[in-house]
């Protein structure tokens, strides 16, 4: 299958090159010294202590690529908006995009059936852009669990986790969707096909939506914010925040928020993506996470004051950190 991974960083990188050793046709767009390094050494994938080289065509050009079967856009949430106008080249009549972004995700209305159907959210698809661009027709979801980091250009180093949920945005079990359910666990992964893909999109971001902001703040890791007793209590409390609002859009939590944050606690000592982000200089996913929290909870009428609080300090933070750095790094993808 010709694939197109746009955004070959960590997560991005990993599927890209699980599918290459599977023996896929992939191509990676990648930009500055991660591109460099895998056009001349090929990219490295590192787990449990063993390395992985695979060989994928690798650009800076999404038309130089060709129309592809399947495209999985691996950039963040906040760099859909300038990659989404660049898709066009890759799209062929039967093209697939898989979406593989944390937070709610800019389809969330589309194909959606509720009364909010066709809505769009402005925190993540500010002016349109990317509906604009990208047909939802071709759109499946995911929700991704694999941990993986770029130690250095080239190298990708996985760190935990295996399953990639997917699901088409209607609910239904197609053809298309267990044909990816399928590639994917041929190329080593779980991949359930859900069909309430909503549902489990507010489960991971339940978390998300709390901690991440949480860790940029305080520098703290996830053991340290629940092992607190204020920030455990505040995070309860954004928690419930944001499970009211995705119950009052029809999702599901099959889960108790205690027993979410006892399993955030057993992640241990480790640095959420955004506390990672504010160490190295990068934009922060602040709008996919927190903001269009708060724009759901605008559009059905749920407060949210605790999640506003935080997500005014921790905007502030970002920019403060502009001010300091005079701009933020912009994350190679």
């Amino acid at each position: 299958m010709r694939i197109c991974v746009v955004g070959a960083g960590s997560i991005g990188g990993l599927m890209a090159a699980r599918l290459a050793r599977a023996g896929e046709e992939v191509t990676v767009v990648a930009r500055g010294a991660h591109l460099a390094a895998i056009r001349e050494r090929g990219l490295r994938l590192v787990a449990e202590g063993e390395e992985l080289v695979t060989r994928p065509r690798a650009t800076d050009d999404p038309a130089e690529a060709g129309r592809q079967e399947l495209v999985v856009l691996g950039v963040k949430a906040h760099q859909l908006t300038e990659v989404a106008p660049r898709l066009g080249p890759l799209l062929g009549p039967e093209t697939v995009v898989l979406t593989a972004q944390n937070g709610v995700p800019w389809w969330y209305f589309y194909r959606h059936g509720g009364p909010h159907e066709g809505t769009r959210l402005e925190s993540v698809d500010p002016g349109g852009v990317i509906a604009s661009h990208i047909p939802v027709d071709r759109v499946i979801g995911s929700i991704i669990y694999p941990a993986a980091e770029i130690p250095e250009p080239g190298v990708i180093r996985h760190v935990e986790g295996n399953r990639i949920t997917v699901g088409e945005l209607d609910g239904t079990r197609s053809e298309r969707v267990k044909a990816l359910s399928q590639l994917l666990f041929q190329a080593g992964f779980k991949s359930p096909v859900t069909t309430d893909i909503r549902s489990e999109i507010w489960v991971k971001l339940w978390g998300n939506c709390t901690f991440n902001p949480l860790s940029a703040l305080t520098h703290a890791t996830l053991a340290e914010i629940c092992a607190f007793a204020p920030t455990r209590a505040l995070a309860a409390a954004m928690m419930s925040e944001a499970q009211a609002v995705g119950e009052k859009l029809g999702a599901r939590f099959g889960v108790s928020l205690d027993k979410r944050i006892a399993g955030a606690a057993a992640v241990g000592e480790h640095k959420t993506s955004m506390l990672q982000d504010v160490e190295a200089g990068r934009p922060l996913e602040l709008e996919a996470l927190l903001g269009s929290v708060l724009e759901l909870g605008r559009i059905t009428g749920v407060p949210t004051p605790n999640l506003a609080a935080v997500s005014a300090c921790a905007g502030l933070l970002e920019r403060t950190l502009r001010a300091q750095h005079g701009r933020l790094r912009v994350e190679r993808a």
